[in-house]
């Protein structure tokens, strides 16, 4: 089992270099080919050890008749620990348990859909083997993130993504704006490396607390007290982790990053690398620093509440659709973080849920956006015009869908994570302000109708209208077999996880 977790590690890195090395004349469409491959063997991978992974993750560690932290590590699977660098202390440490196994599952499955959509190629797209290439290392780096369990194997494989992202959007992103793509690149990374900056700092004060890096170890035995140190390690990981989320006011880098980057950027940009924040909190901040989180949930969860709005107001002026759905996001992570900050046990619930279907559904929502900017060499909605149900009735009507989920529509994906995010700010751990936790809730609230209000704004200005009012599409081709096959695991999985979210409720809580 653990040679499994480690050839889904080391595969798309050792097949980015393989792609790299060959003649620089392989043609773009084989370069897709070999990276849906790939990425397909690691989606397989993945869920083969999907049945491995017995019983399931306990919230229930309890101090004092309270919820301090998200249970111990136990039982993590396919576990591979080495020495890796003796004089510091550092192991190789990997494994799998409940939490990152879904995250894995997603990564694997949204990098193999971006590689297999590049098949969709047209001389202005110019998909190349260096994008495949970059994909791949995306892949490896993480969900090497996921499966570390030692603070500085998390932070190279954290660091690694940064740069293939970067060249992602600076390289293929905006065809028609390229001072404008590179300065999204450029802000999307210094932010993050100064992000990663200052989480390292904080991995290193919970080092000379502990004398450790290893996560299971800090788990077992965490790093108490809620001033001095571990209040200052705690705030500062926070801080960088808020910055990947990205929580409000340090998601500046966010819209215009989505904007610029290539479809395959945003997609995988919005359905994996934001997730890597949220799940270090969980990972690292509840278990590792117990006290000091009880001192700065309620503020994450007040910075997360404004994400929520802020994120909503903004898609209301939006005019761009890209935009539009990364200012989504900013809301959508928003609950994640609120769920994160309520330290109980229905919240994180909500929170480990609403991570998967933000990944499923935000990633099919910016595959919709990048086939209307396709057809029409534009994502301004003044320039594509309205009446896309006339002009294209099948993406128009996917599109619908996707809004749909997006605004927790009941029976869809998306409903079921935010509501059990807004119970658990309903009844939050015993040691938090419950008054601060309900008018966070009522504000929150607030913001689905906001959300379901940007988004049938976003329909009605689209979609509906007279068509001989509004210019044709670029080509008449309204919804290709590539894109039928691309887009339909991530219908049939909004679909699946609303009618039977206990496929995945039920590996969090403790029997």
């Amino acid at each position: 089992m653990n040679g499994l977790l480690l050839s889904i590690l080391v595969l798309p890195l050792l097949a980015a270099l393989a792609l790299w090395a060959v003649p620089a004349a392989v043609g773009d469409r084989v370069a897709a080919m070999y990276g849906s491959v790939i990425s397909g063997l690691v989606l397989i991978g993945s869920l083969l050890l999907w049945p491995r992974m017995d019983g399931w993750f306990s919230f229930s560690q309890v101090q004092n008749g309270e919820l301090f932290t998200a249970g111990e590590l136990d039982p993590l699977r396919a576990v591979t620990d080495v020495e890796w660098i003796p004089a510091l202390n550092v192991r190789f440490h990997i494994g799998v348990d409940w939490i990152s196994m879904p995250l894995i599952v997603l990564t694997a499955l949204l990098v193999f859909l971006c590689c297999l959509y590049s098949l969709r190629i047209t001389p202005r797209i110019g998909l190349t083997r260096s994008l495949i290439a970059l994909l791949l290392v995306i892949e490896a780096g993480v969900i090497g993130t996921f499966t570390a369990m030692d603070l500085v194997l998390f932070f190279v494989c954290f660091e690694i993504v940064l740069i293939p992202m970067w060249l992602v959007i600076d390289i293929w992103g905006d065809d028609h704006d390229r001072p404008g793509r590179r300065r999204a690149a450029n802000t999307f990374v210094l932010m993050t490396v100064l992000g990663s900056a200052v989480m390292l700092v904080g991995f290193l004060l919970v080092y000379r607390q502990a004398g450790t890096f290893d996560l299971v170890q800090l788990s077992r035995t965490p790093v108490l007290g809620s001033h001095g140190v571990p209040l200052a390690a705690a705030a500062l990981i926070a801080l960088g982790l808020a910055v990947k989320v990205p929580l409000w006011p340090l998601h500046i880098w966010l819209p215009d990053a989505h904007a610029k980057a290539p479809t395959v950027g945003s997609v995988l940009l919005a359905g994996v690398l934001l997730k890597l924040g949220t799940y270090g909190m969980i990972r690292i901040l509840l278990p590792v620093l117990p006290d000091a989180m009880v001192t700065i949930a309620p503020y994450l969860a007040g910075l997360s509440t404004i994400a929520i709005v802020a994120g909503s107001l903004a898609c209301l002026a939006q005019t761009d659709v890209k935009r539009l759905i990364a200012y989504s996001s900013v809301g959508h992570m928003g609950f994640i973080g609120l769920g994160i900050s309520t330290l109980s046990e229905t919240g994180l619930r909500g929170a480990l849920f609403a991570n998967i279907a933000h990944g499923i559904i935000t990633g099919l929502l910016f595959f919709l956006a990048g086939a209307i900017k396709d057809r029409h060499d534009t994502s301004d909605l003044r320039a594509i015009g309205r009446a896309l149900y006339a002009r294209l009735p099948r993406i128009s009507g996917l599109l619908t869908f996707a809004c749909l989920a997006s605004l927790g529509l009941p029976g869809l994906a998306g409903f079921w994570g935010e509501m059990l995010v807004l119970l658990g700010a309903y009844r939050p751990a015993e040691s938090l302000p419950r008054a601060s936790y309900l008018v966070m809730m009522v504000i929150a609230g607030l913001g689905t109708v906001l959300t379901a209000a940007y988004f049938l704004r976003l329909i009605r200005n689209l979609c509906q209208g007279d068509p001989a009012e509004n210019p044709p599409a670029a080509f008449a081709v309204d919804l290709s077999r590539i894109e039928l096959i691309t887009w339909a695991p991530l219908i049939t999985l909004t679909v699946l996880l609303g009618v039977w979210p206990g496929l995945l409720l039920d590996r969090w809580v403790s029997l």
